[in-house]
């Protein structure tokens, strides 16, 4: 992209940063730490510059490889086999709705689109007064939240939007439906409009150009295309050391070669599919039988509007507007609310979230330039009938999703699928197709508003798709009602601490890597003053 970009991390590790690719060992390693931590992405970032600057020795574990800021080149036949899980293609066990989730060093903060929100207030307010996570309010997060917004630089987005985004604004203004600017993690941004495939300036605030750079800096080791097979435990009280098998060139199956770190303190941080599998393969205790139980997604669903004038949707920052109009309407116990905004347009990810094969197919993709697409993100977890899925494993301990989706969800859709028919007829559209293998589309909002009203909602029909993996580890007042504390505490583990989204009892009903950011700063500042033998901080 130019000279005058700087690559933090290539530059580091000439100057001799501790690196081990796991890929290029020829026999067993073994590792000691203070503490190790499983993941690379928002909360094993976020742990790992913490615990370094208190000058503890600390080893990062990840199983995706090392892409650094000069390896991105806005391509999606790269950065989706290299970048994602799954090379982007990870669905649940019904095939019936796609999840997008990082696998790189540096997570999904690698390739998020930078959206940044604190967790709502509705939702903190619900997990004390329903969950019992009193510690958990609104006032005592704030001050955690401030801070990872000044150390990754969010601010709401102060560049005009692009088309894609500004359609939605238009269209929600002429109903008379707010929408506002979303906070995003970038300084210095270009406005290029493809972050979900690295970004080539470094612009983007992940944990590759920030902490993660700290805390290598400081003496940490990080060890990439390491897949953590186990955690070893002395009874069932502790964690002794992490299991690791390196993976093959491929970078895909596991080979023979293991890597043992021994540590003080375990942080499992690899995401809310992949946390709970490792604890399940390790067989801590789990008496309650909540492990990887009520883990939540914010199921989506996808309108599409032509336009007379271009779009060009992969052009400028790719969430820039949102609306949470529609997350108010109800109790938040009640029908499901959801959250509109819009996703970036590249022709991979459009083509294969657009329904039809064939001709129809092609038909819809001749219309690129001119697509506009919102989404409804649905929030899951806090109606009585909304229990989200279930990580389980199979026989080779690769874990999936089981995440079924009942008549309160399809309720909701319906209601989504509407809301944004309507805002997009609204700002102009000539046609609008939500994304259905049942529907050609409609020429007129009366007309959506008939055809929407009869479409058959159910699996497979209606495509559904997801970027938010939440629970499976879920924070409770007590070991009947979560797999760890307030403080992400294992509690039957006393040295073992799960640092993500994992630890979530509902999904939040916003993009959550601020919520992980703040949650992780807070519960890392109180390990590190434990480790060190220091008085603990005070929290409220």
């Amino acid at each position: 992209m130019g000279s005058n970009v700087r690559d933090l991390m290539r530059e580091g590790l000439a100057a001799g940063w501790n690196h081990i690719d796991a890929t290029c060992l020829s026999a067993n390693l073994a590792l000691e730490a203070d503490v190790v931590i499983v993941g690379s992405g928002a909360g094993g970032g976020v742990a790992a510059e913490l615990l370094a600057t208190e000058g503890l020795k600390v080893v990062i574990v990840e199983e995706g490889p090392l892409w650094t800021t000069s390896d991105f080149h806005m391509r999606e036949a790269e950065a989706y086999p290299n970048l994602y899980q799954e090379s982007a293609a990870r669905k649940t066990a019904d095939k019936a709705i796609n999840i997008l989730q990082g696998r790189s060093v540096g997570g999904s903060t690698t390739v998020n689109w930078t959206s940044s929100f604190r967790t709502p207030p509705e939702t903190l307010a619900y997990w004390q007064d329903v969950l019992g996570l009193k510690p958990l309010s609104t006032e005592a997060m704030a001050p955690w939240f401030a801070a990872m917004e000044h150390r990754l630089g969010v601010r709401p987005w102060a560049v005009e939007p692009n088309e894609n985004n500004a359609i939605l604004a238009r269209g929600a203004r002429q109903l008379g439906i707010e929408a506002r600017v979303i906070p995003r993690n970038v300084r210095g941004c270009w406005n290029i409009g493809y972050c979900g495939m690295g970004c080539p300036t470094g612009a983007k605030q992940s944990m590759l150009v920030t902490t993660l750079p700290s805390a290598l800096a400081k003496g940490a080791t990080l060890v990439s295309r390491l897949r953590a097979e186990r955690l070893l435990l002395d009874g069932k009280q502790r964690v002794v050391a992490l299991r690791g098998l390196a993976l093959q060139a491929n970078g895909i199956r596991s080979g023979n070669i293991e890597v043992t770190i021994r540590a003080r303190h375990f942080i499992v941080a690899g995401g809310a599919i992949g946390s709970p599998a490792l604890l399940m393969r390790s067989g801590v205790p789990d008496p309650h039988g909540l492990l990887g139980q009520r883990t939540f997604l914010h199921p989506t669903v996808v309108s599409a509007g032509v336009f007379k004038d271009r779009v060009d949707g992969y052009a400028g920052a790719p969430q820039s507007i949102y609306s949470d109009h529609f997350l108010h309407q109800h109790p938040i116990d009640g029908p499901l609310g959801f959250k509109l905004e819009t996703p970036p347009l590249h022709p991979v990810l459009y083509s294969t979230t657009l329904q039809g094969f064939g001709e129809s197919h092609a038909e819809k993709m001749r219309d690129f330039p001119h697509a506009q697409v919102i989404i409804a993100l649905v929030r899951d977890g806090f109606h009585p009938q909304s229990r989200g899925g279930r990580v389980k494993l199979r026989g080779d301990g690769s874990p999936y999703l089981d995440y079924p989706l009942d008549d309160v969800y399809w309720e909701a859709a319906r209601r989504a699928l509407l809301a944004m028919a309507e805002i997009q007829f609204a700002a102009g559209a000539g046609r609008v197709t939500p994304v259905h293998e049942e529907t050609p589309g409609f020429a007129s909002w009366s007309e959506a508003k008939r055809g929407i009203a009869d479409l058959r909602l159910k699996p497979l029909l209606c495509r559904v798709v997801s970027a938010h993996v939440m629970g499976g580890c879920a924070m409770g007042d007590s070991p009947a009602r979560g797999v760890v504390d307030h403080r992400g505490r294992h509690f039957q583990l006393e040295n073992l601490t799960v640092c993500d989204g994992s630890v979530f009892p509902t999904s939040i009903g916003a993009n959550p890597q601020l919520s992980i950011y703040g949650l992780a700063a807070r519960n890392i500042s109180l390990l590190a003053a434990e480790l060190l033998g220091r008085p603990t901080p005070a929290i409220p």
